[in-house]
């Protein structure tokens, strides 16, 4: 059957596929709009697993918190292409999706795959991704937390975020803010010493005596002090691993726990979350 301009131009309307990806969607299904985007969507099946063996490197990154700050999301959407990810319909699905999840209080990706996003699922609406673009485009994190405050951070770019949880509500918001930017900058691994899981302190400690023990400025040095060197290069760890322990970004005088303590004595981070795509 023939299919005008219009009917094209609308298809292309609900479902942002390409002008002629519509028409011949349209054509296969006969004029009928429900069946022309199961079409679309099935070409992003298609597409998808052309693609499983390719990388999704780029994305978008995005963390959210709820109306009272006490819940928070991140969700990264990947694709291939920054030129892919910097798009505003990719950023605003991503975000879509990670309001959808901080609503609902999906718990893992697979729960927020099912959501619903714009009257299809999240699983759904990455398909029509696929489609659309003709990238490999998937949900491939999710996470979520609860606190006293949560307070997330995005840097400029959409490549990296995170999410910081406090014990109760901080009284400056710029405390919090510096917080989330110092987990972003700095990259923990866990909020104090006692968060580093016993498997990578045990690993750490591997690596420092064997690094000590290595060292021929050690050559000779008895056991015990092989033993001291060691436990030093494992205190370095601790600093700059864990959060608190930390040199403070802004004040490399103080460390976080001091620079906490100087706003607010009882104000503890209790949490984080941080994703970050190679940039």
């Amino acid at each position: 059957m023939a299919i005008s301009a219009t009917e094209v131009a609308k298809l292309r309307k609900m479902t942002g596929a390409g002008m002629m990806d519509c028409k011949k969607a349209l054509e296969e299904a006969n004029g009928d709009y429900e069946q022309a985007v199961a079409v679309i969507r099935k070409k992003g099946q298609l597409v998808a697993s052309k693609r499983a063996d390719r990388e999704a490197t780029e994305g978008c990154v995005i963390a959210k918190v709820s109306a009272d700050a006490t819940k928070g999301v991140l969700a990264v959407l990947s694709c291939e292409t920054d030129f892919v990810a910097k798009g505003a319909d990719f950023i605003k699905f991503t975000e879509d999706v990670s309001d959808a999840a901080l609503k609902s209080g999906a718990a893992d990706l697979d729960a927020v795959k099912q959501l619903t996003v714009n009257g299809i699922s999240v699983a759904e609406g990455v398909n029509e991704k696929v489609a659309v673009i003709g990238e490999k485009v998937d949900l491939t994190f999710f996470d979520s937390m609860e606190a006293a405050e949560v307070i997330a951070y995005i840097h400029p770019g959409n490549k990296l975020a995170c999410l910081v949880g406090f014990n109760k509500k901080v009284s400056d918001p710029q405390v919090g803010r510096d917080i989330a930017m110092q987990v972003a900058a700095m990259s923990p691994i866990a909020v104090d010493r006692e968060s580093v899981p016993a498997d990578v302190v045990a690993k750490e400690w591997e690596i420092a005596t064997d690094q000590t023990k290595n060292d021929p400025k050690n050559a000779g040095r008895p056991a015990e002090m092989i033993e001291k060197i060691a436990q030093g290069r494992l205190e370095k760890f601790f600093k700059e691993m864990t959060l608190i322990n930390q040199d403070f970004i802004k004040d490399s005088k103080k460390s976080v726990a001091g620079y906490l303590k100087e706003a607010d004595k009882d104000l503890k981070v209790t949490k984080f979350i941080r994703f970050s795509l190679a940039i």
